[in-house]
């Protein structure tokens, strides 16, 4: 289903550039999380006020902010203003429509990407802006909502494993976007599942939910296409062209992770392959079936066209006709009307059209 999200860009017509004004759903409860970590310890904690941020020391290890909830606009100009972030990206990072890209600025690197994953019974697929400020020793992560995809990413900084905690800020915006990726795969397989019995239903007895279940999964490919294509050339100048905040080995990474987002839209184009030819199928599917019903019709229609002239010949009343004084002329009728009809079912036979 598409979002609706031109109804709240009224309140901000007219209004200055890089005046913040949210555009999106509300994202439920504000949290600040912050978590400071080193090759030798990792500490985190939650803020109650978010002016606590500009009293952190980034002198050793890494600092990443994880700001949840961006409706709450005084929270994100608070925290942006702490570390002297630009008003249009403080403009960008509250309006949730934003498409993914990363733009330089002095001192620091802004990214936005689309987030995805499950959620609920039917596995309905959640979407989520993720906005990245990176700096020296800092990263600040802007969520619209609670619950994200980084566990594995959090439970590696606080248990010392890979690399994360040896690396600088730059490496943990990519491990960031390296769970992002990860979890487009994830969604991918769920696709999958979903495509191979609907194609078998489709050739084995298409039925009308059939369409609505195609329609959605069309929907869902084209909203993921859209988002991994402008991710796919941000993550590709990156890698390529840099940043003066991400180091030359995490380039490398960054390289790796394109690969990975070539891969991904590579499968992505197969499904909508599979899913426009499961369409085409059951569209001719339905288009052979009424054929089918059309012929049974057209030739019970013909059968009866030479049994009409027949009754129609004898229901005239002529008083000269003799055969309506014929002992046997009602049986000798039927017999003729019932081998006309055989004759024409044989001869139909004959022509491979039954």
């Amino acid at each position: 289903m598409v979002r609706r999200v031109l109804s709240p860009r009224r309140r901000k017509a007219g209004l200055p550039p890089g005046t913040p004004v949210h555009i999106g759903e509300a994202g439920g409860p504000v949290r600040l999380t912050v978590y400071e970590y080193d090759e030798h310890r990792s500490t985190e904690r939650v803020l109650d006020d978010p002016a606590e941020c500009g009293t952190l020391r980034r002198d050793s290890g890494v600092v990443w902010i994880n700001v949840d909830g961006v409706h709450d606009v005084e929270t994100v100009t608070t925290v942006c203003e702490a570390f002297g972030v630009h008003p249009l990206v403080q403009e960008d990072i509250v309006n949730t429509d934003q498409r993914p890209k990363a733009e330089e600025y002095d001192g620091y690197l802004y990214a936005v990407v689309k987030m995805v994953s499950q959620s609920g019974e039917a596995l309905a697929i959640s979407v989520e802006q993720l906005s990245l400020i990176v700096m020296d020793r800092l990263v600040i992560s802007f969520q619209q909502r609670p619950g994200d995809v980084f566990d594995a990413l959090r439970s590696r900084i606080r248990t010392g494993k890979g690399r994360v905690r040896r690396e600088g800020a730059d490496y943990l915006a990519y491990c960031m976007l390296d769970a992002i990726v990860d979890h487009y795969f994830l969604l991918l397989e769920a696709i999958e599942g979903r495509i191979d019995p609907l194609e078998a239903a489709v050739l084995a007895d298409p039925e009308p939910e059939a369409m609505v279940t195609i329609q959605a999964l069309k929907r869902e490919l084209l909203f993921l296409r859209r988002s991994l294509w402008p991710m796919r050339e941000m993550i590709y100048r990156l890698s390529r062209e840099g940043a003066s905040v991400v180091s030359e080995s995490t380039r490398f990474f960054l390289r790796d992770l394109y690969d990975h987002v070539i891969h991904i839209i590579e499968i992505l184009e197969t499904f909508q392959e599979i899913v426009a030819g499961t369409m085409d199928i059951y569209l001719s599917s339905v288009s052979n079936r009424m054929n089918s019903i059309m012929k049974v019709l057209t030739i019970i229609a013909t059968i009866f066209i030479p049994l009409t002239f027949i009754v129609g010949v004898y229901g005239m009343n002529f008083v000269f006709m003799p055969e309506l004084e014929w002992r046997w002329g009602y049986p000798a009728i039927l017999g003729v009307m019932a081998l006309v009809a055989l004759l024409m079912l044989r001869f139909f036979r004959r022509k491979k059209w039954l």
